[in-house]
């Protein structure tokens, strides 16, 4: 079995696009309208994929506090520079709980952690 896609409710697709395409990196895979009032885009070019519904019936997490989706970045100081440029301030971090690995969470638009991750 594989995982396919995380799948969040959105309340606005286009600033979502916007972050997940300009912040995270993602390309659109698939982006169409599912029903009325109700649009669905699958973003990313792996075989793992983040959904973005927005519709009546597809809110935002309630509390995305313990959700966080991790994207793999070179360096955590440069993409805390990139951010910076764009914006955004640092939501969390940077941490580095070992030699090996540091990372640091930014917010999307509608409140979820995102986190960066260097491999050292």
């Amino acid at each position: 079995m594989k995982f396919c896609w995380c799948t969040i409710g959105v309340k606005d697709m286009d600033a979502s696009v916007k972050f997940y395409q300009e912040i995270v990196g993602l390309h659109i895979s698939r982006r169409f309208a599912a029903g009325p009032g109700l649009e669905i885009c699958f973003m990313g070019d792996g075989e793992t994929k983040v959904e973005l519904i927005c519709g009546p019936n597809y809110k935002p997490p309630a509390d995305p506090e313990g959700l966080s989706l991790g994207f793999e970045t070179k360096s955590v100081d440069e993409m805390i520079t990139f951010i910076a440029g764009k914006g955004l301030a640092v939501a969390k971090g940077p941490f580095q709980p070992n030699p090996h690995i540091k990372f640091f969470y930014v917010k999307d638009p509608d409140g979820v952690n995102i986190q960066f991750v260097e491999n050292m």
